[in-house]
């Protein structure tokens, strides 16, 4: 049996990330990394060049004494959580972009743990916000997909699709809803899109505050005047950007945090960028269409888009510094899944927004905790349902004991640098329903749909793929491996998905396929599984 090495501990990849970063350089880093894939040769690295040289190399532009702050023992730190919409694994410059500007992030990325192996719970946006507030995988919460209705031509889909739920239910132990208990502060600022006030909106949830959060998933008009009706958003007539309206909301929340010291606060901050339509403002547009383009990112519009999504992130870390509150909180920048394929790339990883290869799950992921966890790269996989468990274990309180939560709380990993528990663990994906095909095909695996329905589980390197149409149609397990129900990648070796090795390691498809099977019956997670007779 062909079995790689193991993998090395989380603060062996940090330490030989940054060393190579500023060994090797920027340049070299990037050249080598990304243009011709050449990958850390420690043993099951599987950390670019790039990507450590881009973390190394970029310039702080907060206080240096945030690396060696002191806690407050007695104090919980607030806690900003920064959520973009569409923002792609590689659309970042500390992520190895070759054309997008993103100083405010990259700053941000110096003075953090970066997650390369960080996934969002779902290929599209609501499942993923869902998992991330629940801190459960789709099973429990029933978020399957954008709206309940079927998606794509009738003709095309084998099975019937499992309708799920838009709307989360308000009885669900979100973490705000727990914070909000412990006498947290909370504000929402932006997309919610799991329902509505009263009664399954961001205040149903325990946010005191909400500006932008409705049931839609589309932004509100990307320039101002917004659509009507939107919470926190009317009467803006001056063009301005949705996304300089939200920081600016966010950065009074912010700031008023320091004028109740005792009294600690969450923003959640879940911007609409950069999520279709593609559209941005014009002179930053001029600028990136008079820029050369890159190898891997050359989109004129989506680039100042993501540049307007950093500058907005750039106005609330300063007002957190402003306000001399940012020794004294946990910042986490995220993406609710893979980047708009028509007009970005995800490369090295295969696919895009909306398939269950790792361009569409694999995401932007950094933490900053001042005084607590040291920055650098860490190469232990890691679930946005962790979030939930990491504010809970923060604010000190848990979650009833019937909620089922799946996540894993950070906090060890972050103080400690690793965590035996999260190295051991499976990842799981759910998605029994279709989404089909933009203009672009070439990361899925027919050019009707971008996914058919599927079941995911990653277990340290190796990643198992089971769709439901062959494993219910087409011989389950019998006519494996001919039937193409599997797929199996080692992710290390193969981040683009690009050998099945399905056929070749036989005794590690059979153990995976075991576990997530045996998940599948744990979570009653159902199967589309009645042939579509439409």
């Amino acid at each position: 049996m062909n079995t790689p090495p193991a993998a090395p501990s989380p603060p062996a990849i940090a330490r030989h990330g940054f060393r190579h970063g500023f060994r090797h350089g920027f340049r070299h880093g990037f050249r080598h990394g990304f243009r011709h894939g050449t990958r850390c040769t420690l043993p099951g690295c599987g950390v670019s060049l790039a990507f450590a040289a881009l973390v190394a190399a970029s310039v702080p532009v907060f206080l240096p004494s945030l690396r060696a702050a002191p806690g407050d023992a007695g104090t919980p730190p607030n806690i900003l959580l920064l959520y973009a919409d569409d923002l792609g694994w590689g659309d970042a410059g500390f992520l190895g972009s070759d054309f997008y500007e993103t100083p405010h992030l990259d700053a941000l990325a110096a003075e953090s743990v970066v997650f390369p192996h960080g996934y969002a719970p779902a290929a599209n946006c609501a499942p993923s916000r869902a998992s991330l507030l629940t801190g459960c995988y789709s099973p429990r919460h029933e978020f399957y997909n954008v709206g309940t209705g079927p998606r794509g031509k009738a003709a095309q889909r084998r099975l019937v699709h499992v309708p799920g739920t838009d709307t989360l239910s308000p009885d669900a132990p979100t973490w705000p809803r727990l914070l909000s208990e412990r006498g947290w502060r909370l504000g929402h600022f932006g997309k919610w899109h799991l329902g509505v006030d009263p009664e399954s909106g961001p205040l149903a949830h325990g946010f005191h505050r909400n500006v932008g959060g409705d049931r839609s998933g589309s932004p509100p008009n990307y320039f101002a005047p917004f659509r009507q009706g939107v919470p926190g958003l009317g009467g803006e007539d001056d063009g301005r950007h949705i996304a300089e309206v939200l920081a600016e909301a966010a950065a009074a929340f912010v700031a008023e945090g320091a004028q109740r010291p005792h009294r600690p606060w969450l923003a959640y901050v879940p911007f609409f960028d950069v999520h279709t339509p593609i559209r941005a403002r014009a002179d930053l547009v001029a600028r990136y269409e008079s820029k050369p383009p890159g190898e891997r990112h050359h989109h004129a519009v989506y680039a100042a888009m993501v540049h307007t999504l950093d500058d907005a992130v750039g106005r609330i870390l300063a007002a957190l510094e402003e306000s001399g509150q940012a020794v004294n909180t946990l910042v986490v920048f995220t993406s609710d899944n893979g980047g708009y394929g028509p007009v970005t790339s995800m490369a090295p990883l295969r696919g895009y927004k909306g398939t269950y290869y790792e361009g569409g799950i694999r995401v932007p992921f950094l933490v900053r905790w001042p005084g607590v966890a040291e920055p650098g790269v860490c190469g232990t996989p890691v679930h946005q349902i962790d979030l939930h468990a990491t504010f809970c274990e923060i604010a000190g309180t848990a979650p009833p004991p019937d909620a089922n939560p799946d996540g894993r709380s950070l906090a060890t990993l972050l103080r400690e640098g690793r965590d035996a528990a999260l190295d051991e663990r499976a990842l799981f994906w759910h998605f029994p329903a279709y989404l089909e095909s933009y203009s672009r095909t070439d990361g899925q695996r027919d050019p009707h749909f971008r996914s058919r329905p599927v079941s995911v589980v990653r277990r340290g390197d190796w990643k198992l793929l089971l769709h439901h149409e062959e494993w219910l149609l087409d011989g389950g397990r019998e006519g494996l491996p001919d039937n193409g129900a599997v797929e199996l990648y080692h992710l290390v070796s193969d981040p683009g998905e690009s050998r099945d090795l399905a056929a070749e390691e036989p005794e590690r498809l059979d153990a995976l396929l075991d576990e997530l099977l045996a998940w599948i019956a744990e979570t009653g997670a159902p199967f589309a599984s009645e042939p579509d007779r439409e």
